[in-house]
């Protein structure tokens, strides 16, 4: 996916009907498939994005920061109909943000537009996907990096509002829920540690090899089928949480594909995710490589 993040960051969040005044506004790049895109290619990943946008403003600008991040956009296609996504970001003084998106062209990526990325797919080491495109044609994806022998990463955010299909499960090498987005893919509320050691088990009894759970402030819990452990936050004073899962997933594919193991993989993405926090934006919160001292 990729949008225009409209932010404004106040003291609160309003209640519903409510109207908070004395913000500040910020417009920056997002949308959860370039923000990961931006984290591979900042943390030092060679990154291709499959995307779509529309023919306006906010598509344009949109591809010319890409291209300036130094990502292959030559599979960011526009469409003629639909406007670019947007999302507008309300952001409180903890840090804590409450979005709604509208995702314009990132709704018409189709099958047929991943077919003509299926060579730059079939080659990679990781294909790294959301859930802010249509859910078919994530499936259709996943199926030929599968068949290929590539490894498939979902992060299985926005949280489905439905059951993921066990299909597409067959496919994932990696899965990266969240709090949320884990009790709804184990059925079971995930209000702290314990109940998240059984969502892991629970999802990965669905076929996925690797379940990593997200878990804010207190961390990040890893299941993968031969052991499950813990591994600590890095703690800092967070402004602004837009853009931090982004950041986590973008950072543990390129530790992987370097050769990191699993364990060191994380805690670099633990790292870098946590510099992201502590900066206002999406994108323009992601840090280089060079400041993630691992």
């Amino acid at each position: 996916s990729s949008n225009t993040d409209m932010v404004v960051k106040a003291g609160r969040l309003p209640a519903p009907g409510e109207t908070v005044t004395g913000g500040k506004f910020l417009m920056n790049p997002g949308g959860k498939g370039a923000n990961q895109a931006v984290a591979v290619a900042r943390l030092g990943g060679n990154v291709a994005f499959v995307a779509k946008i529309g023919d306006d403003l906010f598509g344009q600008q949109s591809l010319a920061h890409y291209q300036t991040e130094k990502i292959d956009t030559k599979f960011v296609f526009t469409d003629e109909i639909e406007p670019s996504g947007i999302a507008l970001i309300s952001v409180d003084a903890q840090g804590e943000n409450c979005i709604i998106v509208a995702p314009g062209a990132n709704g018409a990526l189709t099958c047929n537009d991943v077919d003509k990325a299926r060579e730059e797919i079939v080659s990679a080491s990781y294909l790294l996907m959301q859930l802010e495109t249509p859910l078919e044609t994530v499936t259709y994806a996943a199926s030929l990096a599968y068949a290929a022998g590539v490894k498939v990463v979902l992060n299985p955010a926005p949280a489905p509002t439905s059951p993921l299909p066990d299909e597409l499960l067959k496919y994932l090498h990696i899965i990266i829920p969240n709090e949320t987005e884990a009790a709804l893919l184990s059925g079971i509320p995930v209000t702290d540690k314990a109940p998240a050691h059984r969502a892991s088990e629970i999802i990965r009894n669905k076929g996925v090899d690797i379940v990593i759970i997200t878990l804010g402030s207190d961390g990040v819990l890893v299941n993968d089928g031969g052991s499950l452990y813990e591994i600590p936050a890095v703690p800092v004073v967070a402004v602004d949480t837009t853009a931090a899962g982004d950041t986590f997933c973008g950072g543990l594919c390129v530790g992987l594909s370097e050769g990191m193991s699993l364990a060191e993989a994380v805690r670099f993405a633990c790292k870098a995710a946590s510099i992201t926090v502590t900066r206002m934006g999406a994108q323009t919160s992601i840090p280089q490589r060079s400041i993630v001292n691992f």
